[in-house]
């Protein structure tokens, strides 16, 4: 087993396209790996609304973030949610 120190940090990855290109071609053995989190897959059917008023500098912000991960700003905002009840 390699040592934390001789790893790769994972190149930054803008988009899902860019992520499943880099998982495909490279060598998954030679980088750090341990700054992913488990991800909780969905298979429940969402039937439930939530419509809110927010400023909309928050909108923004919340689009820039969710931009840099590659996702909707929609599903940004429901992973933050998950994230925080799990927590509790």
């Amino acid at each position: 087993m390699k040592k934390k120190t001789d790893l790769k940090p994972i190149p930054p990855l803008a988009s899902d396209a860019e992520a499943e290109a880099f998982v495909e071609g490279a060598d998954l053995t030679r980088y750090d790996l341990s700054g992913f989190k488990p991800m909780a897959f969905e298979f429940e059917k969402k039937a439930a609304q939530l419509n809110m008023r927010i400023p909309q500098p928050l909108l923004e912000a919340v689009k820039t973030k969710a931009r840099a991960r590659g996702i909707p700003f929609t599903r940004y905002i429901r992973m933050l949610m998950e994230e925080d009840v799990s927590r509790s």
